[in-house]
């Protein structure tokens, strides 16, 4: 029960209209930032746990 194609296009489309097009680039860049800030403290916990 995972998602699939017409599911992931119907999000495409409702981001699309309640960001816009020239917002979705700086969207997306602040979730990366997020996500590598995420694995950044996930990899310190664990290096802290090893030690």
């Amino acid at each position: 029960m995972g998602l699939g194609a017409p599911e992931i296009i119907l999000i495409i489309i409702a981001v699309l209209l309640l960001f816009g097009g020239k917002k979705i680039p700086e969207l997306m860049r602040g979730m990366g930032q997020g996500l590598k800030a995420f694995n950044d403290g996930k990899t310190e916990k664990d290096a802290a746990i090893k030690e």
